[in-house]
């Protein structure tokens, strides 16, 4: 008063606003990083529609304005699903750091051990160097075979699947019937994929008698071609059925090298172009072909010295819990150096080295799933390339055909789906129904999904993760083993049905 500044309430209201502009500061941010990621995004989706639009090719076609109206159901374009970026693997990044780089040579060191053990205990039993692997000789065999099936397949996936869609797509504006010829074309890409690419090779595989890896060759390319068959179709019908609703005149159909390029890409989601790198590293390929090579010779060697010798004499002994909860244990060990040689060798090495043969530029073909405090981080880190497929083309379409409040059914729809593709591809590979896997996926892993949600952060989530996934390879190893030396040891000479299904570890002691 009287011109005099009250100094000390000055500095107190500063100090409240200062706390306030601090509280205010997070949201502000948030709100900032929201907007700008709103806006990066739109700008990739735009670019990436530019791209693709400019690379495919038109022919006119004439459509009437009385039937635009059956195109109110159309479903987002390709451009609102996944875009694909430049960027690296995290393990080829991570391989800079010295001390990630430390890790993988441990592994090394313990493979090296591997096969110090098995050439002294040969030397030492048979007093000479035993070099021979009668174990991946019969495990691949019958390679002509194997070559043969896979050529057909993909030459049919080359011609069927591109040629039906090109032939609806031509008559689909100017068609009279566009539901029944739409329905028409749709029954036969089915037809095509449950017994051209569904039935055929699965009897080549048992008719033939092919022996497990072979098998998972086979079964294996065969999903993937069924899988890539579905997105071509899956990715282009909408674009056409979007020409005719915006009577834009032409129809777009992509080029058949654009599909041959999808066919071998490292990904399953298609688009008309994707993010190249400008040169070819052949001595990244190199490099990584030979790490798939010494990833098979490490499982080799894996079982030879850690499960072999376990399971040959495991249906001597009787069947108890005690004798089951040790052969667990023990089969944790080669389980989860299994699972991690899986992911090192198909989707790190053998993804990249196609990847940087076909100058594919996003190599994110996992995340770090081995960080994940929840399993439905887990699922989503581990495989992004079947991830992306099935969240795309199942979980969104089902809720786009069911509507956005199912998501707890959308989600056990994708994760049935899942589990019987697995299962499928193990009960074939191996000869006999043992659904191991199928349960624990339903069941364990449809409950830690629950559980272990989004919301668990902390580093004790971790550990009971990889704790449980531990205990989940041991389960698997140890069942699988026990009983595919079962059907070894206790053949049946007239084998019903109803015997492919039982599972013969579970008797197979009462019959030596």
């Amino acid at each position: 008063s009287l011109g005099r500044v009250d100094v000390d309430h000055v500095i107190t209201r500063k100090m409240q606003l200062i706390a306030e502009a601090e509280q205010l500061k997070p949201a502000f941010m948030k709100e900032v990083d929201s907007h700008f990621t709103e806006f990066v995004n739109s700008l990739v989706a735009k670019t990436a529609l530019l791209d693709s639009s400019s690379s495919a090719t038109f022919f006119p076609a004439s459509c009437s304005e009385r039937e635009l109206h059956k195109a109110k159901t159309l479903r987002a374009p390709p451009e609102h699903g996944k875009i694909f970026t430049a960027r690296r693997s995290l393990l080829d990044e991570l391989f800079e750091v010295s001390h990630i780089r430390t890790i993988y040579h441990m592994f090394i060191a313990l493979l090296i051990v591997f096969i110090l053990s098995t050439l002294l205990v040969d030397f030492i039993d048979e007093g000479r160097l035993v070099l021979g692997f009668d174990l991946l000789v019969f495990v691949f065999g019958k390679f002509p075979v194997v070559f043969c099936t896979w050529l057909c397949m993909f030459c049919a996936t080359v011609i069927v699947p591109y040629n039906l869609f090109i032939w609806w797509a031509q008559g689909y504006c100017s068609s009279s019937h566009r539901v029944i010829r739409s329905l028409s074309y749709g029954m036969l890409f089915t037809l095509f994929q449950t017994a051209g690419l569904g039935f055929g090779p699965t009897y080549i595989a048992v008719s033939y008698a092919l022996p497990p890896a072979s098998r998972f060759i086979v079964i294996l390319e065969q999903v993937r071609l069924v899988m890539k068959a579905h997105s071509f179709i899956r990715e282009n019908v909408p674009r056409v059925l979007s020409s005719v609703k915006d009577k834009s005149g032409t129809v777009p159909i992509p080029r058949i090298s654009q599909y041959l390029y999808f066919l071998f890409a490292p990904t399953l989601i298609y688009r008309d172009n994707y993010p190249r790198n400008p040169t070819i590293r052949w001595g990244y390929v190199a490099t990584k072909f030979a790490q798939v090579l010494g990833s098979l010779f490490y499982a080799y060697y894996i079982f030879v010295r850690l499960c072999i010798p376990q399971f040959r004499n495991s249906n001597q002994e009787t069947f108890n819990l005690r004798g089951l909860v040790l052969c667990i244990f023990n089969s944790i060990l080669p389980g989860v150096l299994i699972l991690f040689l899986v992911f090192f060798a198909f989707l790190h090495c053998w993804l990249n080295a196609f990847a940087e043969m076909l100058r594919f530029a996003d190599r994110m073909f996992y995340k770090d799933w081995w960080n994940s405090t929840s399993y439905a981080n887990y699922y989503r880190t581990w495989n992004v390339v079947v991830h992306d497929w099935l969240y795309y083309y199942a979980y969104r379409d089902f809720l786009w055909f069911f509507g956005k409040k199912f998501r707890a059914a959308a989600m056990l729809s994708v994760f049935t789906v899942s589990a019987a593709v697995h299962e499928y591809v193990l009960s074939i590979c191996f000869g006999y129904f043992y659904p191991v896997l199928f349960c624990l996926f339903m069941c364990f892993g449809m409950v830690f999904n629950f559980i272990l949600n989004d919301r668990r952060k902390g580093p004790i989530w971790n550990v009971i993760m990889w704790t449980s996934l531990f205990l989940g390879q041991g389960v698997i190893i140890c069942l699988y083993s026990q009983e595919w030396y079962a059907r070894q040891y206790c053949p049946l000479e007239n084998p019903t049905f109803l015997d492919y299904l039982k599972p013969r570890s579970w008797s197979c002691h009462m019959k030596m």
